[in-house]
């Protein structure tokens, strides 16, 4: 982080605490003021002031990444909404537990002054249980916090059944880097016993010509006892090194197989909340929705399972939000009332992992989707009239490509899937989308089962050794030189009577070509890669071999190089580069190499243009975050507390856009734009609403109201964001 956005962060957290100590002030008041009522008359107000009050420290806990505060602060509003609902429960153990809250809230505020106070996560979430339980008047002991001492730092804590310890993740993490590293370790040893095997080779190839030029000299029979000796010496260290190196290949391949079965869990383990996602989202769609789990049981990997779980989460909101019809539609289109969502997970081989996720909805209207990628500026119209439907359907990854006209939190800003590709790419994995419409669509993701070490097979190029996952290898094969064949300025090969685009790996690469032996041969040694859905042949000079690897990072300064992965270490000890598959065929992709038939069009990262953007937001630390991430962007922007104070504003000036909250004093984000779409000056000026309301009814008033686009603050991310105001200014 530089020392810019460092200086912002700690301006960003001490306006945040100046405002949060005010809501706590508010709150404190509030609660004294209510408990000390002994009439109802008034409460309302007061309880209207305090709900408000925890809304807005909600909100602003979430703009800094404060999650413990954040959830407390959810547990009061929900506490003080019962109330705004049902009364008061006046009991003094109510009142107890919430000022203890805000006593926790004003602990967890004190590292900003550097004050060492650590506070246990679990007792956070049982003071969270607490405060539920008022509704129902459970309400438990006290908790206590200790200065100075982390409730978090056991690190081994036995449990009830004496086989099992639980031990933090991070540490066994830990421990398996640790032991993958032992690889390197490994593929020495096997060196170092190949090159003792051929030294003794060697050694008997100069015995055998000594005694040929010497033999008949009486000068040999003086060193042949020590020529014996020697040999023997040498078989004798040539067969203990063999077995050593099979004992620690062994014991090493034991323990990575042990350590990797520790980090090993079922793929149910990221599924779990996903009926209870499927049932909220479609509740707030107004859809039926069955969601069907197939094969959870399958184990891979936790860290590919971490990485896969947002985009799983994304693809099931798509396929409710886009997919699923509402009820009375599809009894018209003669299916089930409800839809149905499948999650199918399967083991290809002992490698690949393949998540499948269909629906029974609508599917995909494919010419949507070449409409929406000429209206993004992605290809032309021409070019998209040109593609085939599966070609065209590809189109839905790239980002800007969207078939909903309208935009919220769940959809329409066209970012998600080409997120989702992003991510799954990271992981050397890959996804397929199909669909036949009204009759649904799939989505078929390939994963590898562990990461970090992986098969390889390791390829000479230019004088340059690199290494190729084996999962992204299809085939390995000779092609005579005559073989080659040119369409339009395109060199291919015929494989399975069908042509294939050639490449030279070196040229992608860049690297100069040196001319070798094998380039006085008849045959081209070539790997038949794939990857983003193509299949492309790329041409080395030498293909050496396959072994096992540990891939390691290239570390911050070069955290993303193109067409490289990372690097891993030869038997030698020698590190080489781990190539990027995905990478290398993008680059095919948008270079001079594919045919036109691979040719897919470049994604167009276009930069936001300069405009003006009004930020309505009565919560100041939101109010500064959000003003920092638009002028980083490059726009030009001005604040408003509220709704009245924004229609001044607009008043005195010219925008191109609105964000705006919408719980605000005096005018609310749902009347400020009610009140643009009935000025005729103002009725085309786009407005994004961006708030902590989740709730169906509210997104839709919102629409209605006028809103171009409704986002979340749950699910805020800067980058939809930009996305969101790039394509509506």
């Amino acid at each position: 982080m530089g020392s810019k956005e460092e200086e912002f962060q700690k301006r960003l957290l001490s306006t945040f605490k100046i405002e949060a100590g005010d809501h706590l002030k508010t709150i404190s008041a509030g609660l004294l003021e209510i408990e000390r009522m002994e009439s109802p008359e008034g409460h309302l107000e007061t309880v209207e002031t305090i709900f408000r009050a925890s809304h807005n420290m909600k909100g602003a806990a979430r703009a800094v990444n404060m999650r413990d505060i954040e959830a407390i602060c959810q547990s009061l509003e929900d506490v003080f909404d019962m109330w705004k609902q049902e009364g008061i429960n006046r009991s003094s153990e109510v009142f107890d537990l919430l000022y203890h809250s805000l006593d926790v809230i004003r602990m967890l505020l004190s590292p900003l002054d550097g004050k060492e106070i650590t506070i246990d996560g679990n007792k956070v979430s049982n003071l969270i249980e607490r405060l539920s339980g008022i509704k129902t008047m459970r309400i438990y002991d006290t908790i206590s916090f200790t200065r100075g001492e982390s409730l978090l730092n056991k690190e081994t804590i036995l449990m009830s059944d004496a086989d099992v310890v639980r031990i933090p993740l991070a540490r066994i993490s830990s421990l398996l880097l640790q032991a993958e590293e032992l690889l390197s370790v490994k593929l020495l040893s096997s060196q170092h016993s190949a090159d003792i095997r051929e030294v003794a080779d060697m050694f008997e190839i100069f015995k055998n010509e000594l005694k040929k030029v010497c033999s008949k000299d009486e000068s040999f029979n003086r060193v042949e006892g020590h020529i014996k000796s020697m040999e023997r010496r040498l078989l004798t260290i040539k067969k203990s090194v063999q077995q050593y190196s099979r004992s620690l290949n062994r014991m090493v391949d034991n323990l990575l197989d042990d350590t990797k079965m520790v980090m090993m869990s079922p793929v149910s383990t990221v599924l779990e909340g996903f009926p209870l996602l499927v049932r909220n989202i479609s509740n707030e769609q107004g859809k039926a929705v069955d969601l069907i789990i197939q094969g959870g049981g399958i184990e891979a990997d936790r860290r590919i399972l971490e990485g896969i779980k947002d985009p799983l989460i994304h693809i099931v909101r798509n396929c409710i939000d886009h997919g699923i019809e509402r009820p009375e539609d599809r009894i018209s289109l003669k299916k089930a009332e409800k839809g149905t969502i499948k999650i199918i997970v399967s083991q290809l081989d002992n490698r690949k992992l393949e998540i499948l996720i269909t629906d029974d909805g609508m599917g995909i209207d494919i010419n949507m989707v070449r409409a929406s990628a000429v209206s993004a500026g992605i290809i032309s119209q021409e070019e998209a009239d040109s593609l085939s439907e599966y070609e065209a359907m590809s189109l839905i990854f790239h980002s800007g490509v969207s078939t909903t006209p309208v935009i919220t939190d769940i959809s329409g800003r066209g970012l998600g899937l080409a997120i989702v590709r992003e991510k799954i790419e990271k992981l050397n994995g890959s996804i397929i989308l199909e669909s036949h419409l009204h009759r649904g669509a799939s989505f078929r993701i390939i994963l590898p089962l562990t990461i970090a070490t992986f098969r390889g097979v390791t390829v000479c190029v230019s004088g340059h050794i690199f290494v190729i996952p084996l999962i992204n290898i299809e085939q390995v094969i000779r092609v005579k030189r005559d073989d080659l064949k040119t369409v339009e300025n395109k060199e291919t090969i015929t494989l399975d009577n069908r042509p294939l685009s050639f490449v030279r790996l070196s040229g992608v690469l860049e690297l100069t070509n040196i001319k070798r032996k094998t380039e006085d041969q008849d045959f081209i040694p070539v790997l038949i890669l794939n990857g983003l859905d193509k299949r492309i042949a790329f041409g080395v000079d030498e293909i050496m071999k396959e072994d096992e690897f540990f891939v390691k990072g290239l570390g911050r300064q070069l955290l993303r190089v193109k067409n490289i992965e990372g690097a891993a270490l030869l038997g030698s000890g020698k590190p080489v580069p781990v190539l990027n598959v995905t990478d290398l065929i993008r680059s095919v992709l948008k270079g001079s190499y594919a045919t036109p038939e691979l040719m897919a069009p470049e994604e167009k990262g276009v930069k936001p243009g300069k405009g003006s953007i009004l930020v309505v937001e009565d919560s100041i630390t939101s109010r500064i975050l959000l003003k920092n991430i638009l002028e980083s962007a490059g726009y030009s922007v001005k604040t408003a507390v509220d709704g009245i104070d924004a229609i001044t504003t607009l008043k005195t000036g010219d925008f191109d856009l609105i964000v705006s909250d919408i719980e605000m004093p005096r005018m609310d984000g749902f009347d400020l734009t009610a009140k643009i779409r009935g000025d005729e000056r103002l009725d085309e000026l786009p407005v994004v609403l961006v708030t902590a309301l989740e709730k169906r009814e509210d997104r839709e008033r919102g629409i209605e109201e006028g809103a171009n686009a409704y986002i979340v603050k749950s699910s805020f991310d800067q980058g939809n964001l930009l996305e969101v105001i790039r394509r509506l200014i």
